[in-house]
């Protein structure tokens, strides 16, 4: 169960530091809470730019809303520090 902890922590850390990463995932928390989120995954699946994995992984972390909120409380929490 740690293990699980120190791998959510790391990921968000990772996305809370990277600009680009930042703002893309906070983007998305703010689609899905505005039930804007269609759009975005029919975009996503039309893009020729990007591997059917990392479609996947995006879509997959798109639609997970607890993960979302994690990332925004996450960055909001740690703003101050960063």
């Amino acid at each position: 169960m740690a293990d699980y902890w120190l791998q959510d922590l790391e990921a968000l850390e990772t996305i809370s530091r990277d600009d680009a990463t930042r703002a893309l995932f906070l983007r998305l928390a703010l689609l899905s809470q505005n039930g804007r989120l269609k759009p975005f995954l029919r975009e996503l699946a039309a893009d020729a730019e990007l591997d059917a994995e990392t479609k996947g992984s995006l879509a997959e972390l798109a639609q997970d809303e607890s993960f979302l909120h994690a990332v925004e409380e996450y960055v909001r929490r740690t703003r101050a520090v960063h």
